[in-house]
């Protein structure tokens, strides 16, 4: 069955006449969205790298904050919106900058629950440069408890992923949450 025909049937079922002048298109619109917001799943960490892995002599923590995020629960395929903020600690090679928020987006546009997301993004920084620390914080705000349920409007949720030196020093854990605006 094509995507089109369960969103003719999703609004036929909803009650909707998909004949309506206005419904006409929805099905195509709807699929190509899904489509568009589930692309995640028919990506490679090798195409969204393309060897943009280089050689550094820096040991210094790089952080790349408020990247943007979007993607779907996958318990009520609502969308969750939010940023991430990656840092991670060299050791002899970086990642170019806008590889880290494709790392984000690659895992973002799939059926996701936020914990696993932002384990995924660390995990893959992790294999992809082997730095000696990763860590990743996203704070989001989820339609599904927004829209529905208990409809709180303002209440956003955090998750951390911490690896290497991260997790096993205090001192460069709450560096970089400093650095992130986030309290320590």
């Amino acid at each position: 069955m094509k995507l089109e025909d369960i969103f003719s049937e999703l609004i036929a079922a909803i009650g909707e006449d998909p004949e309506r002048e206005g419904l006409v298109d929805t099905p195509k619109r709807a699929a190509a969205a899904i489509r568009y917001l589930t692309s995640g799943y028919h990506q490679s960490l090798e195409a969204v790298l393309n060897n943009a892995i280089f050689e550094a002599d820096t040991e210094d923590m790089v952080i790349v904050r408020n990247i943007e995020l979007y993607s779907l629960c996958e318990h009520h395929l609502l969308p969750f919106i939010g940023k991430c903020h990656i840092g991670y600690l060299p050791s002899g090679k970086v990642i170019g900058l806008s590889k880290t928020a494709r790392i984000v987006e690659m895992y973002a546009r799939r059926l996701q629950i936020q914990e696993r997301l932002t384990k995924q993004i660390a995990e893959t920084i992790q294999k992809a440069i082997k730095p000696r620390g990763v860590a990743v914080v996203i704070e989001a705000k989820h339609l599904c408890m927004m829209m529905r349920g208990v409809e709180k409007q303002n209440s956003v949720m955090t998750t951390s992923a911490m690896l290497g030196l991260f997790r096993e020093r205090i001192n460069t854990r709450s560096e970089f949450l400093s650095l992130i605006g986030h309290p320590v």
